[in-house]
């Protein structure tokens, strides 16, 4: 076991509720850490249900495409705890991690404050001991209430696309999520907005002009479309060429449109065209649509088939995925899929119904908050689709290898927790950024 294993270990015992919305205990934390948060690059900070770890891949490609060091908050993790924290455009050290860990332990004092909170003291902590152009900084949940929103004045922020998601935390609508997310706008700092529907737009309008912050929004003031030779920006009149984004589907037309609208945004930092195209193109996001080629898992497979492996989780994601099998009909398409209790299974795969020719439902490998397989099997046969169970992942691939002769395509999808163990079960490599 790694040293910072067993300091996050001990960090989960000191709060009983694994989400608890509040700016308290992380507030008073950081002010006995000698408020690292204040002495951060300038930030970037990101939240939405949708994309927002695909436009920060984006934006950190463009960034160092342009020779700037970028540091990176994100969560959750994959394989390793450690991927949620990349200092300078590399992910952070063991014994940099267990010491951050443990000074923020020991200042804590034992008091109550969610893995979370503590957790993002640690990397504000960790950035502000390094030199860096750029932070770029994502929600954990929603954003008003979220442990990242300690930061009072940001170069940017980001809203991507917003739907339907823990409703138990940040509302049963729409309007009420994406007033959570409208959260992290301030006063005169200008905001990037992805794709949005109506009653999302106008929540995150009616808080900009609350607070003066000016936005900048997909299809009024920037809009980005697919093209044969790659994808094409306009703002402010004006078109620019770029190539085809590094990270495959539809969706990921639009989060790097948005990643190029925050490149052309940021005050007293220059991107030329030359950085953005580059940025699209090295762009790396494991579980985002991943086409698997190798590997232990990929191996379970006949050579003429693809593996393909995705962390969405919500339904806005499973139209995502559904816009993909569409173009995808070259071949079956099976799915083995495994959730979260806490999530809508069903709204996850209707959309994908029409394009699913079998899907095998697995649990969470040692993940309590699992959906069961039974469940999954309940899902898929609610919304039309042929489903079974199978005890593993690899238990999975082995029955659908066996059971179809024709060249077919697999989409291990559902759940980052599942992705996470997809990708742990193939023998992930140690760059995941």
């Amino acid at each position: 076991m790694r040293q910072s294993d067993a300091v996050l270990a001990r960090l989960k015992a000191l709060h009983p509720r694994v989400i608890d919305l509040s700016l308290d205990r992380i507030a008073r934390l950081l002010a006995d850490l000698g408020h690292p948060e204040r002495a951060l690059p300038p930030v970037i900070h990101v939240a939405g249900t949708n994309g927002k770890g695909s436009l920060i891949a984006f934006l950190k490609a463009i960034l160092e495409a342009a020779c700037l060091r970028v540091h990176v908050y994100t969560s959750p993790h994959l394989v390793r705890f450690s991927e949620r924290i990349v200092v300078a455009g590399a992910e952070i050290e063991e014994e940099r991690l267990a010491a951050v860990l443990e000074e923020c332990d020991l200042v804590n004092a034992g008091r109550s404050i969610t893995f979370f909170e503590i957790t993002t003291a640690a990397a504000f902590l960790a950035f502000s001991r390094s030199a860096a152009d750029v932070t770029l900084l994502e929600t954990g949940l929603g954003g008003r209430l979220d442990a990242t929103n300690l930061i009072d004045r940001p170069l940017l922020t980001a809203i991507t696309p917003i739907s339907l998601d823990h409703r138990s935390f940040l509302g049963s609508t729409v309007r009420e999520i994406a007033g959570e997310k409208a959260g992290i706008l301030k006063p005169g700092v200008r905001c990037v907005v992805g794709a949005q529907t109506r009653d999302a737009a106008d929540v995150i309008a009616v808080r900009a002009a609350e607070v003066g912050a000016p936005l900048l929004r997909q299809d009024r003031e920037w809009s980005v479309r697919g093209a044969p030779q790659g994808v094409i920006y306009e703002c402010s009149g004006r078109a620019l060429q770029l190539p085809h984004p590094a990270l495959p589907g539809r969706h990921q037309i639009d989060n790097a449109g948005a990643a190029i609208a925050c490149a052309r945004s940021l005050t007293g930092i220059d991107i030329d065209n030359d950085a953005l195209a580059r940025g699209l193109r090295e762009a790396a996001w494991p579980a985002r649509l991943q086409h698997l080629e190798g590997g232990r898992l990929r191996a379970l497979l006949p050579p003429d088939w693809e593996l393909w492996l995705d962390g969405g989780h919500n339904p806005a994601a499973g139209a995502a995925l559904a816009v993909q099998a569409h173009l995808w009909r070259d071949r079956p398409l099976f799915v083995v899929f495994g959730m979260l209790d806490s999530k809508d299974p069903v709204g996850f795969l209707v959309p994908l119904a029409p394009y699913v020719e079998r899907l095998v439902a697995v649990e969470i490998p040692s993940e309590p908050g699992s959906m069961s397989a039974r469940m999954g099997i309940e899902a898929g046969e609610v919304v039309g689709i042929v489903a079974d169970a199978a005890t593993s992942i690899e238990g999975a691939l082995e029955a659908l290898a066996r059971d179809c002769a024709a060249p077919a395509r697999v989409l291990i999808c559902g759940s980052l927790h599942l992705a996470g163990a997809a990708l742990a079960a193939n023998a992930f490599g140690s760059n995941l950024h």
